[in-house]
């Protein structure tokens, strides 16, 4: 049985109420502005503190080093979107503009290994195997960045991936001190695209975070000479 009386009232309850009065709602819109702005902070930071320095193979500087972010896997090879990634690396070594090419990605577990098979890929399009270093503990831009200077020494990039985040890794490898050209590698509007456009507005908020904190990235070990002797050479 319902009583009207107990059913209006708490209907008034479960209503959301709205201002009733000017200076109310000027504050609601204040309120909501600010909270807008807020939001797109980190998103604005990452835009504005890369200025220029996005472009094109063509555009890139000579570097020495590419660093290749992961994309996944499918069936244990580099994804389209990988794929697409590590065919503009290719383009970098052909043209001279590096001479050393870091692949980081994820390798937590013993099936799924991201570096191992971009390395093949690169090394099936004429990347020289002694060229390729491998980091198998990137597994998150912020750690590739960080164990990029801190691990494998490299002072200085172009880095690759796709539109949508290049500009996220550009500015976190400048947090972590690597000086940074990023190539941001065209891709297909489909659904993967719209998903990492949207996604990279929340992960701003991250990277905002760990520039300014530099958390350290989830396993960093010692220092590898792989970055060194590609760019001197050796085998």
């Amino acid at each position: 049985m319902s009583y009207p009386r107990f059913t209006r009232a708490r209907r008034r309850l479960e209503r959301p109420r709205l201002p009733r009065t000017h200076v109310g709602r000027r504050r609601l819109v204040r309120g909501v502005v600010v909270a807008c702005v807020l939001a797109l902070t980190p998103a604005t930071w990452v835009y504005a503190s890369t200025g220029d320095r996005v472009g094109t193979v063509a555009d890139a500087p000579a570097a020495g080093v590419a660093v290749v972010f992961g994309a996944g896997l499918w069936d244990g090879k580099p994804s389209p979107y990988l794929a697409d990634r590590l065919d503009a690396a290719v383009a970098l070594y052909r043209a001279g503009k590096v001479k050393a090419v870091l692949v980081t990605g994820d390798n937590s577990r013993a099936a799924y290994d991201e570096p191992d098979a971009m390395r093949g890929y690169l090394v099936e399009h004429g990347v020289p195997d002694r060229n390729v270093v491998s980091d198998f503990a990137g597994f998150d831009t912020w750690d590739s960045c960080v164990r990029a200077k801190q691990v494998f020494g490299v002072d200085r990039a172009v880095l690759v991936s796709q539109g949508f985040h290049i500009r996220r890794a550009v500015a976190l490898c400048e947090a972590a001190g690597v000086r940074s050209y990023g190539v941001g590698v065209d891709a297909p509007h489909d659904v993967t695209w719209y998903y990492g456009g949207t996604r990279e507005i929340f992960a701003a908020n991250k990277a905002l975070l760990d520039a300014v904190f530099h958390p350290d990235p989830t396993f960093l070990g010692p220092k590898e000479p792989g970055v060194r002797r590609a760019l001197a050479g050796e085998g």
